[in-house]
């Protein structure tokens, strides 16, 4: 199912076929070495079928806007990531909105892109703001969320009990003139 879409990029539920595809992205040390809370490297196509089965199973107990999406690129069909929303430990309060790229598509503007949009979704459907957590030293992941337009608040170990930038988006922070990708 189509969450939304923008001119170059569909946000859409994962299926169990997107595997081979997810497995780029998730089965990246690039990529698992920055997630929040960590995240083991995806080791094969199996275990990559396995983790989008407990995601499919798990998506349907998540309360909008909650949930675990496949960034698709319009132009090939082709899955070049994925994006979450949802609630950080330890209250389960702050809504965190995750953006994961296969490394080959990286500055291209995608993640800003796909997070825009479901950052606007999200609000759409009642949510007050946003929260993203980057490790400190992740450039690339503080960059995006600059780039969404939050706002860097500053570190904690709230969550996950490890030292993160956190930053935050309001619906007043999503300006018309700041829908630029690159």
């Amino acid at each position: 199912m189509t969450v939304l879409s923008t001119e170059r990029l569909t946000v859409r539920d994962w299926t169990v076929e997107d595997a081979p595809e997810a497995l780029r992205v998730y089965g990246t040390q690039e990529v698992t070495r920055w997630l929040s809370p960590a995240m083991t490297q995806i080791q094969d196509e199996q275990e990559m079928r396995e983790v989008l089965e407990s995601w499919i199973r798990s998506a349907p107990e998540l309360a909008p806007p909650l949930g675990r999406w496949a960034i698709v690129r319009n132009e090939d069909q082709r899955v070049i990531g994925g994006l979450t929303l949802r609630y950080l430990p330890p209250d389960n309060e702050d809504i965190e909105i995750g953006w994961q790229l296969a490394p080959e598509y990286w500055g291209h503007g995608y993640a800003s892109e796909a997070g825009r949009a479901l950052a606007k979704w999200a609000f759409s459907r009642g949510a007050g703001e946003l929260v993203a957590v980057v490790r400190v030293r992740n450039e690339r992941g503080s960059g995006t969320a600059k780039r969404l337009g939050m706002q860097w608040v500053g570190e904690t170990e709230k969550y996950y009990g490890m030292r993160l930038d956190v930053y935050r988006l309001w619906p007043s922070d999503l300006t018309p003139e700041a829908d630029k990708w690159a």
